[in-house]
């Protein structure tokens, strides 16, 4: 089956899982622990591995590093979801950590923003096009920060030849309504905004289900509770885990720049997970923050 058949198989069924990479104390790659803690996140039967993407520190990593963390992740899915690659900077190094990601069996790729530069909406698609030109991997574009498409650039992205989606990070609703409305119904959608759980039930009302969970790389007992209450409708039981859990998650994650991924291996520190410290530039939050953390965590574990 074709990755994007495979990915709208399966997205309805669980979170879109995005794990944390595993350092050492001095910062150092950690395979086995990297392994280890990937276990435990495909145990939670995710619909499909974002490897090496933000969450997972992508731009921290070497490409002889980066290529080790894909095909930890292929081996240990051996097959069961797909494994989609973080792919980024510029289109000449983009088009590397693809060619990495293929020798290492990834399904696909998710083509995070390039480096520093704004630029036009036909730029935009031309660097889609010639990172999609320089790999067989099927690519899903990823609209966050400086990078927005309009309508008429995902009418050119959806021509491109594996170019099967976009993951929008802005959270612009109406923008995202249009972009869909103006995409081929096999376009394939996905809510990628930080802590998506908050803005969930808004982008399932515009017909986009599908969305990243960074709390199901701590908690995916969380994850999937939520995930479970929002496809049966289950209203109050929603607005239950977004009062006592969510919300005050994002309070704590505004507190300081880079948190949408600190906070997060934090807490699946303070779960006892095998990550390890993030990497420069990011920080680890304060003795105070994960104080306020390991309370939050526990309420939202109490509540599933």
């Amino acid at each position: 089956m074709k990755t994007a058949d495979l990915l709208r198989a399966r997205m309805g069924d669980g979170v879109l899982s995005f794990p944390l990479t595993s350092f050492t104390d001095r910062g150092e790659l950690d395979p086995e622990s990297f392994r280890a803690y990937l276990r435990i996140q495909l145990d939670a039967d995710p619909a499909a591995v974002f490897v090496a993407c933000g969450t997972g520190e992508f731009f921290s990593l070497t490409l002889d590093e980066y290529a080790q963390v894909v095909r930890i992740a292929v081996e240990e899915t051996a097959h069961r979801v797909p494994v989609i690659a973080g792919l980024g900077y510029g289109w000449a190094m983009a088009r590397q950590f693809a060619r990495r990601a293929e020798e290492a069996g990834a399904d696909g790729g998710l083509l995070l923003p390039h480096y520093l530069v704004k630029a036009p909406a036909d730029g935009l698609v031309e660097q889609v096009r010639k990172v999609a030109e320089g790999t067989s991997l099927p690519l899903i574009a990823y609209q966050r920060d400086y990078v927005t498409f309009d309508a008429n650039a995902v009418r050119l992205l959806a021509k491109i030849g594996g170019v099967i989606g976009l993951k929008d990070g802005h959270g612009d609703l109406d923008q995202l309504q249009r972009l869909r409305l103006a995409a081929p119904e096999d376009f394939l959608f996905f809510n990628g905004v930080a802590t998506a759980e908050m803005q969930a039930r808004a982008y399932r009302a515009i017909g986009i289900p599908a969305y990243s969970s960074a709390v199901h790389a701590f908690a995916p007992e969380i994850a999937k509770a939520f995930f479970t209450a929002l496809r049966e409708d289950d209203q109050s039981r929603v607005d239950e885990l977004l009062r006592h859990f969510y919300q005050p998650f994002v309070e704590l994650r505004d507190r300081r720049a880079g948190y949408a991924v600190s906070l997060v291996k934090a807490a699946a520190r303070v779960r006892g997970l095998p990550v390890g410290p993030v990497r420069a530039p990011l920080t680890d939050p304060s003795p105070d923050e994960l104080t306020t953390l390991r309370t939050l965590l526990s309420t939202g574990l109490h509540l599933v």
